[in-house]
Order: structure tokens, then C-alpha cells, then sequence
């Protein structure tokens, strides 16, 4: 392993000490640093060393004072307590170069070191013929001891900054009773010629770890300023997984380790200055490569994987007393095609050879050591064994029969007590999910452990118990558990089965690729899990256990939808296993089948079938219980039933996610207080955004601020959140009362809630600043309402946009306006509901009386919006400078605007309320013309008239062409005809509001696709910003059937253009489609796209674009989607 090689070291424990690590000038006090673990251990090893994140009871350390009691009440001075912090080995490990004690000489190899003894599986003839074999290169063997091995071939470690400037950090002082140690491993180091006097600028420091007898130390340096400036080296390194598979032919292991690990790497000179270490006795530089450097693990790895698959040769000139040289960087290719050496790779210094027969492993044996003669790779012979039936391995033992977990010290995890921080029991399951695969149900049980924080702990830590909840647990006679049960009870009982799985793990069978796959599905209120099975003589035996948690919304997901999502996840998980194969799933529910069979799926159902779609599957329902299956699986699988009752005492509390819905504030008819009123608005493409306040007064609903700004470079979202920040600098000055805020963004509203987190960096600072305005308001409400409510901020924010300018409204017209339009009443105020029915008699008058209609109200409203379509025809510029020329005011217009006016004058009129009106010029008289006269209306309202004559109740979602022509009928504006064709075109209401037609031909809006890539519907986003490659265009492509989005971009859209990018990115990957809906524009219909569907054989569609087509609002969708 990477870091451990062949030095032998003693378990270490946590420096508490702050004596014994310290920097030279009154520095910060240094975090306690614990030792790596050795990596020839399991990661169960660092857990259980890990375990409860203080030192173990062995540790040398100063006699622990006596236990100060906190004062009481009666004492007057207090007395601030301060627990130091904690830093583990699992913070820096990847930053560490441990420095082992070495010797000059290591133990003399013989023949009988050689460990092949197992003479009930082997002859003696076989046995010795390995020997043999083995000791023909024995100058590669290795006893017990550190003594430097000879340096790899072909092989040299470079350290890449950059340009960084050299970092000399300070020298740690070190504690007296360590310093003639410290001086005893330097010398050692010196004389195995390991490390040499250095003048580099740079300078790493020393950490001093003790060991459990806490006499001898250890010795790290800290690499993490070196590594932080050191550019990654990229290379693949293997995965353990991997490494673990195709084992099911082999019945013969060699399980090697090689020595020394990364010191056999010689380091160029470049390397030597940066890997420098500071020490109280001078400054050090490596010869050869140390551990916790980034990318040694990376060369290493890449030095065995050519040494075994042959990729580069060493050079003929290259001898051993030559400057090391790196042929990965000189390149000559190896001229000898030979297959590799194993047939698979090693896990950086572990080596495992597997052989069907007792010559094939001799023969592999053979090439490995010629290779390893080749490279100067020397083997231990302590920690290699060559030819047994069964090997550790990664953790592992590796056997004929199958897979099994092996971590060392069962015992001590077995006396693991629960973590009592938060660091530590995530490195407990982190050591367990390395094992993950061998339990069953990882997941269901460790759920509840994973949902714990350091809050949690901390409360924990503060009542300290006591009686363990185990303990307590235990007396219980099983009983499930209440409803309320404290969440410690259950983490306790999960952690305590997690021990036991652990602790018993079963025998995993390797993967016969020729027998049938079987999976077993199952699914809880909160995960999932999957087993993969093989049959071996009639009974069901286990080749991987996967299981996951459920997220928040896939907990509200049916039984059956759970069950598919533990089919995906063994997929996922054993993709190289299963792929290409049939594969036999038993299910305790029959709608998996259905699932299978149906067509037509929407939502997450159809991208389920478009993700099983390539799997051959054998849908198989137990119909009784799981009673046919029971039988025949093997004693290790737990019965589905079982798994039920053992979950109830370590359910965790998890809840579907629930919208909550706050109920909106109200107000009595005659209550004293402030309501505010905000709005924003920007601009997508041309940037900038302006936003609105208004402060309302009630009983009255008095106006009494009105305001808004612009800003440049404002997103809607921002727009939002300075309007209510202006609202509450409006108010700032006002008495401090009841306060109402009221705005259209679900967004902000729900923030400023504390509903939904604020990720945004930039609404994160604007929600800081109005929560600080908000303190001086402790009775304040939010509400939030749609914009049609929202009128009268609406209008200042979108003036102040048109404009491109703030205002603040004073005079009284305008906050009448304003009161005119607002509409909050509805919501504030509730309508009374008399609860008592009051009954009296009514006498009839034999004379009926008419009453005159009010018809003030209606002149009020008339002359409100007539005065309100007049400013803002004075808004725009183009209408201002058509009614000047008309009334003859032309002084302040130029020659090039009063010519463009004289162009269209003919067919416009202002009439005596300086109210631009259209005259079509086919009209002769006067009396025509009054007749035909519409009103012109400005851009800013063009979006109003559009609602009321289609949105509103009165339209009632009328088509285009209708809508068109009751607009005309009464206004006008430039390109009218197009706005209402976009508008009804993305009325959402519109789109989904009708259904299928009745009569299901053959037309383009009835024909389903049955497969992926059978109809697609094609599309283009025009006038998009010129990128580097002069590209202007977009192509989109949409598959009807998945809905898989293809784009392209290109310079043009000419036939030639769409027909060249269709073939390349949709014809050459998918084939040909039977029908391309599209809509009808030039590139699509022209003569050269035509021919190339004749030529590919394509049946081509012509679909116009229209409202009700589901598939133009997929495609709209894609293009809003890019445009965003």
C-alpha cells in the first residue's frame, strides 16, 4: 500500500501535548495531529482507531488535573471554560510523508523464506518448482528490515508548481525529550542516504506523532503548502471493484507486496529542492520519493502498470549508475507485442496474481519477476504469499468459494463504542461503506445514522447519560418503539446492528458470466436496496448488495416506484456485470411487469422506461409472499418479511416533503396600519432593471410614499429585492407599528420566509441587508399575491423601466392613480359573512320605481384610464415625435425623425385629449375617418390589452385570428398581428387546457412515436450574439419519444447548413427518422432538404406551428431553455 511499504512502525495515538509541537515565536496553538493509519490495514482499522475522536487510554501524557467543578451562583467572578480542538490524521493524511526509522541492512533471504508451504493442496514437486522459479531471481527478495532498496528503472518523480514563488515556512520547535530521538531517525535517514543536506529556498514542516509506548516517535512532514501549489498529474488510478471481479475460474493466488512502496523512485533535482523539510537540526531534501506528496501515488501506479503491460521500453544506454531517466518522457514504444503480464492491474505496490492451474501460476510467476528484474522492483518476502487457495487481498480474502470482508481487528470494532462526535461516526460509516457491498440493507440501517448532525452531538455530549440507550434497549423486551422515542435510542440500536452485520458478513460468490443473473428487489418507506444473485446447486447465493436512502420527494413515491429505483440502482452499480445480459428480477409487486409492457408513459415513469429500455428483463411476481423464493436462497440473505419488523426500532424520522402554506394576513375594517407595496422588472437582452415601493395607510388606503429607480445590470430576482428594501426605506422614518409587505415574487417572499434557502451570492447580500432593515419592525407580516393584484406598483416599476429612470410620485393625480388600481383590499380584507340571517317583512309597492344607473363611477374609470394611455403615449419616444409634427411643433425635431413623421403622418390623427389615433387613408371623409379611428397604443401597454382581450374572463381564450380582430376593431399598434400570434401561442392555459383529438388518424398531431428517435421535431433560435467561431444559429433537434434534446450551432440556416448538421449530428447516430415535425420555415422546405430525405428514405411531415400542439411546446421550451 502507498503508504505504508516495508517499515514496520507500532500504532500511534493523538499529540495532546501543546509542549511537544510548537512554532518558534508565541504562534497559534496547534491542533492535536494523529498518526496515518498503516494501508495495509482496512479502513475499519482507522475507524476503530478513530473511533470516539480523543486519545486512547495508552496515550503518555501528563497526569489529567483534577476536575474543576463550574462555580455557582454565589461565586462573583465567572470562570470561562474552552475545550481545545481536535484535528485528525483523516484532515491531512493525503499531505503527510511519514518517516520511517530505517536500518543499513535488512534480514538475509533463504530458499525456506519463500512462503509456499500448503501441502494439502499441493505436491512437494509443485511446491519446490515454484521455489525454484522464485529463488532463480532471488537478488529481487527482501527480508525484514528498512534497509533502501535499489532505486526502479526507467522511473523519476517531478514536483510541478508553476511559476510559484518558493514557500520557506517556519521551523516547530520540538519538546527536550524528544530532540535526541528526533536527531537518532535524521541520522538514520542520512545514512540509508534517503534524504541529504539541502539549500533549497523551500521549507516544509515537521509534525512529531508518539507512539503508544509514548517513548519512540514518528515523524511526518506537512506537505499541504506544497501540495496546494503542485498541478495535478492526471492518471486513473484503479478501482478496488474492479481489481475484485473475473475471479471465478481461479484456484490459484499469489497475494505480493512490494518493497518499500514509493522509495523506489529517485527524484529530479527540481523535485529535491521542493520536497525540503525544516527541522531544529537543519534542512533536509529527498533523494527518493516520500509519501504524502499529490501525485505520488499517480507515478507509481503509471511505473507498475507499464511494468506489467508493456507499453514503453527502457533505453539501451540507461545502466544503473547513469542519471535517472523518465521514459514517459522520452516515448519509445515497446517493439515486442507480448500480452500482459497478469492480465490485470495491481493496486499501486499490492499484486495479485490468479492462475486456473498450478503451471499457469508458475508461468505468471515467471514473467512477473522477469518484468520486476527488468524495472529493479524488489518484493518482500515477509508480506508476499505465492501460491495458496486463499489470500488477503485489499482487505479481503480471495478464495475459489467466493468474496468475504476482512478487517483485521474484529474485536476492537466489536467494543467500538458510539461516536460521540460527528467527525467520528462519519468516519465510521465511511469505513463501513467500504464493506457496503457485503451488507445487506446498508443503507435501510444506516439512514437514521447519516441523518445525524453536530448539533445533535453536542446536546448528547451536554446530558451524558447515565446509562447507555443500549443498555436501556436491551432490558426492553422488544417492544416497538413509540412514536416519539428519542432519536438516540434508534441511532444506538442501528449502530449497534451495524457492528453485528459487520462482524458477520457473508461469503460473496464471484460472477459466473455463465450463469443467469437474478436480482432481488426490495423497498422501504425510506431507501432501497437490491441484491445480486446467482444460482449455485439450487440455491440462491449473493454476488453484491447495493442500497441507497431515499431523497425528501421520492419518499412520497408508491411502493412500486420504490422498487424501480432499486432495480436502477443494482443496474447502476453492476452495469459491467449485467450489461448485455438477461436478467431475472423477483419482485413481490406485478405493476414492475406492467411497467415493462405499457406505452406511453409521461413524466418520471417514461424516462424509467426509456432507462430500462436496453435491459432484457424477466419480470417475476412472487404470488405468495416471498414463500417460493425463501427456499431456495442462501442462509446469509435475510427474509424480506424479517427485514420489515427489525426496522421498526430504528426507523428514522424521516418525512415527505410538504408545502406548507401560510395562510394570508388580515385586517379588520378599521385598523391603524402601514402596508407596502413592491414590484421589479429587467430587461433579458439589453440589461438594466428598475423596481417599485409604495407605502398604503390604512383604514383610508392613503398613498403616502411612491417611488422607484433604475439601476443598470439588474436580474428580475434583484429587481425584487431592492423594491422591498426601498419599501423599507420608505417606512424608515414612520412610526413603528403593524407592518404588512406585499409583493408578486414567490421567490423573495418566501426567502425573506425562511422557507427556502437563499443560494444566490448576490440575493444572499441583498437578503442580509433587508433582514437588518427588518429588525426595527417586529410586527411585520409577508404576503405574497399575484401581479394582477399588484397593479399599482407593477406601473411605476414598468414606467421607470420604459424610461430608463427613477421618479418619486408627489403630485395628487398620480396617487390617485395609484389608488385606482389597487387592488390589495381584496386580499387584506375579509369579506363579512353575517352568521345570523336577520328576517323582516317587506311590503311591496304597487307603483314600480327605475332608478337612475351611477354613471359617475364609470366617467371616474374612463377618464383614469384615458389620462393613464396618454402618459404613457408620452413615454414613447416615436409617438411624441409623430404628435409634434402632427399639431406643427417641429422645432425640436431633426431632419431625419421629421422625415420618418411625414412617411406615416397620413394615416395618424391626434384629437383634443393629445391622444394619437390611426386613420387608414382609404377613408375620404371626416365622418369615415371618426368611424375607423383606432387608438394607438404604446408598447407599455401592449401586454394589458393582449390579457383583456384573451386572458381575461371576457376573452375566454379566443384563438389568434379572433383575438386579432377584436383588438383591431378598436386599437392599433405596430405589429399587431404578431404580438397576439406570440402571446396565444404561449398561453400556458391554452396549451394544456385541450385535450386529444377525437378522431385519432393519421394526422401529424395524432401519430405517437413507439420508440426513440422515430419522430423528431426540429427548430431553430435565430439572431443569437456572434460566438468566436462566427456561429449565429442554433438547430435543435427534440426526440418525440424521450424527449432528448440535440443542439448545434451554426453560421447559417440555409438548406445546405440544416441538411449537413441533420446528417451529422442526428442520421450518422440515431438513422433515419420516419416523420421530422418542423414549422414549415424556407431551410426546411427547400428542394435540397426534400432530396436528402428521398435519398435516406424518410416519410417527411409538415406541421404548422400552432398553439394546442403538445410538441410545439416542447420545442418552444428548448428554445426559451437555450435563450436563458
Amino acid at each position: 500500500m502507498p503508504n505504508e511499504g516495508a517499515f514496520e512502525a507500532e500504532p500511534n495515538v493523538i499529540v495532546e501535548d501543546p509542549s511537544l509541537v510548537e512554532t518558534e515565536e508565541e504562534p497559534k496553538a496547534e491542533e492535536p495531529i494523529r498518526d496515518l493509519p498503516s494501508d495495509d490495514s482496512s479502513p475499519i482499522e482507522a475507524a476503530v482507531q478513530d473511533r470516539t475522536g480523543t486519545a486512547p487510554a495508552e496515550t503518555p501524557m501528563e497526569p489529567e488535573p483534577p476536575e474543576i467543578e463550574p462555580p455557582g451562583p454565589s461565586q462573583e467572578e465567572p470562570v470561562c471554560y474552552h475545550e481545545g480542538g481536535e484535528q485528525f490524521a483523516e484532515d491531512v493524511e493525503s499531505h503527510m510523508a511519514v518517516l520511517p526509522e530505517v536500518a543499513t541492512t535488512t534480514e538475509k533471504v533463504t530458499i525456506e523464506h519463500i512462503q509456499v508451504d500448503n501441502p494439502e493442496d499441493n505436491s512437494p514437486e509443485e511446491i519446490e518448482r515454484l521455489r525454484q522459479i522464485i529463488w532463480k531471481r532471488c537478488h529481487l527478495l527482501m527480508g525484514k528490515g528498512n534497509a533502501l532498496p535499489p532505486a526502479a528503472r526507467g522511473v523519476v518523480c517531478d514536483i510541478d508548481v508553476g511559476g510559484a514563488t518558493p514557500v520557506a515556512q517556519r521551523c516547530r520547535r520540538v519538546a527536550p525529550q524528544f530532540r535526541e530521538k528526533l536527531s537518532d531517525l535524521i541520522k538514520g535517514l542520512l545514512s540509508a542516504k534517503m534524504i541529504s543536506p539541502s539549500t533549497s529556498p523551500w521549507a516544509s514542516p515537521i509534525v512529531i506523532i508518539i507512539k503508544k509506548n509514548g517513548v519512540d516517535i514518528q515523524l511526518c512532514i506537512d506537505y499541504r503548502v506544497v501540495n496546494g501549489l503542485t498541478q495535478l498529474m492526471v492518471y486513473p488510478m484503479p478501482l478496488i471493484n474492479d481489481l475484485l471481479e473475473d475471479l471465478d475460474k481461479v484456484l490459484w493466488y499469489c497475494s505480493l507486496d512490494m518493497v518499500s512502496g514509493f522509495w523506489v523512485v529517485s527524484m529530479t533535482e527540481r523535485a529535491r529542492l521542493i520536497s525540503a523539510f525544516i527541522t531544529p537540526f537543519g534542512l533536509f531534501e529527498w533523494n527518493r520519493m516520500p509519501f504524502g506528496l499529490k501525485n505520488a501515488p499517480q507515478i507509481y501506479q503509471r511505473l507498475i502498470d507499464n511494468a506489467l503491460y508493456g507499453y514503453l521500453k527502457i533505453s539501451a544506454d540507461v545502466s544503473n549508475d547513469s542519471e535517472p531517466r523518465d521514459v514517459f518522457l522520452t516515448g519509445e514504444a515497446e517493439t515486442e507485442q507480448k500480452s500482459s503480464v497478469l492480465g490485470r492491474r495491481s493496486y499501486i505496490d499490492d499484486i495479485l496474481v490468479t492462475a486456473d492451474s498450478w503451471d499457469a501460476l508458475c508461468n505468471k510467476v515467471d514473467r512477473l519477476l522477469e518484468v520486476c528484474d527488468k524495472w529493479n522492483l524488489s518484493i518482500s518476502v515477509v508480506k508476499s504469499f505465492w501460491g495458496l487457495r486463499k489470500v488477503d487481498y485489499l482487505g479481503h480474502q480471495v478464495s475459489m468459494d467466493g468474496l468475504e470482508a476482512h478487517p483485521k481487528d474484529l474485536q476492537a470494532l466489536a467494543d467500538l463504542p458510539f461516536p460521540s462526535t460527528l467527525r467520528a461516526m462519519q468516519s465510521f460509516l465511511g469505513s463501513l461503506n467500504y464493506y457496503s457491498r457485503f451488507i445487506e440493507d446498508f443503507a435501510i440501517y444506516a439512514s437514521v445514522l447519516y441523518e445525524l448532525r453536530e448539533s445533535d452531538f453536542h446536546e448528547i455530549t451536554r446530558k451524558k447519560p447515565e446509562e447507555s440507550v443500549i443498555e436501556k434497549a436491551n432490558r426492553d423486551d422488544r417492544k416497538e418503539a413509540p412514536a416519539g422515542e428519542d432519536r438516540w435510542t434508534r441511532a444506538e440500536r442501528a449502530f449497534a446492528v451495524l457492528k453485528t452485520k459487520i462482524a458477520a458478513t457473508p461469503v460473496l460468490r464471484h460472477f459466473d458470466p455463465d450463469r443467469p443473473p437474478v436480482v432481488v428487489v426490495y423497498a422501504s418507506k425510506w431507501a432501497v436496496s437490491a441484491a445480486l444473485m446467482q444460482e449455485h446447486h439450487g440455491v440462491y447465493w449473493p454476488v453484491n448488495f447495493t442500497s441507497r436512502t431515499l431523497k425528501s420527494n421520492e419518499i412520497n413515491y408508491g411502493i412500486v416506484d420504490k422498487e424501480v429505483l432499486a432495480l436502477l440502482r443494482i443496474l447502476e452499480v453492476c452495469y459491467t456485470l449485467l450489461v448485455t445480459r438477461k436478467i431475472k428480477v423477483l419482485t413481490r409487486y406485478s405493476t414492475l411487469g406492467w411497467l415493462m409492457q405499457s406505452k406511453g408513459f409521461h413524466g418520471r415513469l417514461g424516462r424509467w422506461t426509456a432507462l430500462l429500455s436496453p435491459w432484457t428483463l424477466e419480470i417475476v411476481k412472487c404470488t405468495k409472499g416471498e414463500d417460493e423464493i425463501l427456499g431456495t436462497l442462501a442462509a446469509t440473505i435475510t427474509p424480506r418479511a424479517k427485514v420489515d419488523e427489525a426496522l421498526i426500532d430504528i426507523a428514522p424520522q424521516k418525512q415527505p416533503r410538504q408545502v406548507i402554506a401560510m395562510p394570508p394576513p388580515t385586517v379588520e375594517p378599521e385598523e391603524k396600519l402601514l402596508v407596502v407595496s413592491f414590484d421589479g422588472s429587467a430587461r433579458v437582452k439589453r440589461g438594466g432593471g428598475a423596481y417599485s415601493a409604495i407605502v398604503w395607510q390604512l383604514p383610508r388606503w392613503k398613498v403616502v410614499f411612491a417611488a422607484s429607480e433604475y439601476m443598470a445590470e439588474l436580474t428580475v430576482n434583484e429587481a425584487e429585492y431592492r423594491g422591498m428594501m426601498l419599501c423599507l426605506d420608505l417606512v424608515a422614518p414612520l412610526d413603528r407599528g403593524r407592518l404588512i409587505i406585499c409583493g408578486d415574487s414567490n421567490l423573495v417572499i418566501r426567502q425573506m420566509r425562511g422557507e427556502i434557502e437563499c443560494k444566490a451570492p448576490g440575493l444572499k447580500l441583498l437578503r442580509s441587508k433587508a433582514m437588518e432593515k427588518l429588525r426595527s419592525w417586529p410586527d411585520h407580516e409577508f404576503l405574497h399575491m399575484k401581479r394582477d393584484l399588484n397593479q399599482s406598483a407593477d406601473k411605476l416599476a414598468g414606467a421607470a423601466l420604459q424610461r430608463g429612470d427613477g421618479e418619486v410620485v408627489t403630485s395628487e393625480e398620480d396617487k390617485l392613480d395609484l389608488i385606482a388600481l389597487n387592488r390589495l383590499d381584496e386580499l387584506l380584507i375579509p369579506k363579512s359573512v353575517d352568521s345570523v340571517a336577520h328576517v323582516a317583512a317587506v311590503t311591496r309597492s304597487t307603483r314600480r320605481r327605475r332608478v337612475s344607473p351611477e354613471v359617475l363611477q364609470e366617467e371616474i374609470v374612463q377618464r383614469t384610464r384615458s389620462e393613464r394611455i396618454l402618459q404613457a403615449q408620452n413615454e414613447e419616444r416615436w409617438i411624441v415625435d409623430l404628435k409634434a409634427y402632427l399639431k406643427g411643433e417641429v422645432g425640436n425635431l431633426s431632419s431625419d425623425e421629421a422625415k420618418n413623421c411625414a412617411k406615416v403622418a397620413d394615416d395618424y390623427e391626434v384629437d383634443e385629449l393629445d391622444m394619437l389615433f390611426y386613420c387608414p387613408v382609404a377613408a375620404q371623409t371626416d365622418e369615415e375617418r371618426d368611424l375607423v379611428a383606432r387608438l394607438v397604443v404604446p408598447e407599455t401597454l401592449q401586454h394589458d390589452f393582449l390579457h383583456h382581450y384573451h386572458t381575461s374572463l371576457e376573452g375566454g381564450h379566443r384563438g389568434s385570428g379572433r383575438t386579432y380582430h377584436r383588438i383591431r376593431a378598436h386599437f392599433h399598434w405596430r405589429g399587431l398581428y404578431r404580438s397576439v400570434q406570440r402571446y396565444v401561442g404561449e398561453c400556458v392555459d391554452c396549451e394544456t387546457g385541450k385535450g386529444r383529438p377525437v378522431a385519432q388518424g393519421e394526422s401529424p398531431g395524432n401519430v405517437q412515436a413507439t420508440y426513440p428517435f422515430q419522430m423528431i421535431a426540429m427548430d431553430h433560435i435565430p439572431s443569437l450574439p456572434k460566438s468566436f467561431k462566427g456561429n449565429t444559429e442554433l438547430l435543435i433537434w427534440v426526440d418525440l419519444f424521450s424527449g432528448y434534446v440535440i443542439a448545434k450551432a451554426s453560421a447559417s440556416r440555409t438548406a445546405q447548413t440544416v441538411a449537413e448538421n441533420y446528417e451529422e449530428c442526428v442520421f450518422r447516430r440515431f438513422g433515419a427518422s420516419e416523420v421530422i415535425r418542423h414549422d414549415r420555415e424556407p431551410g426546411f422546405m427547400s428542394d435540397f432538404f426534400r432530396a436528402f430525405n428521398r435519398i435516406v428514405g424518410q416519410k417527411q411531415r409538415v406541421l404548422w406551428r400552432t398553439g394546442h400542439k403538445p410538441t410545439v411546446l416542447l420545442k418552444e421550451w428548448c428554445r426559451r431553455s437555450r435563450d436563458r
